[in-house]
């Protein structure tokens, strides 16, 4: 089963409040629904989705790392009010 895949739609069930057999219902019935599974078995179009994301996440490993994680300084802004 394409692990990304059930990862995401675990975390969709979460934010929909889904927990237990609820949230396996609604995994595994998206997966199915897709195609991405038949029953309890990855189906080819499945296993082609793993492919391509893992090629994906190949792509962009290590490019993270190039980026400044740390916020810049705030910049204060004087403001003055006249009173007329």
């Amino acid at each position: 089963m394409p692990k990304f895949l059930e990862d995401k739609l675990r975390a969709q069930a979460g934010k929909k409040g889904f927990k237990g057999r609820r949230a396996d219902r609604y995994v595994y019935g998206a997966m199915n629904n897709m195609g991405a599974m038949r029953g309890n078995q990855e189906t080819a179009k499945g296993a082609k989705m793993e492919e391509k994301h893992q090629a994906d996440m190949k792509k962009y490993e290590g490019s993270a790392s190039s980026y400044k994680h740390s916020r810049s300084a705030r910049k204060v802004v004087k403001r003055t009010f006249h009173n007329a």
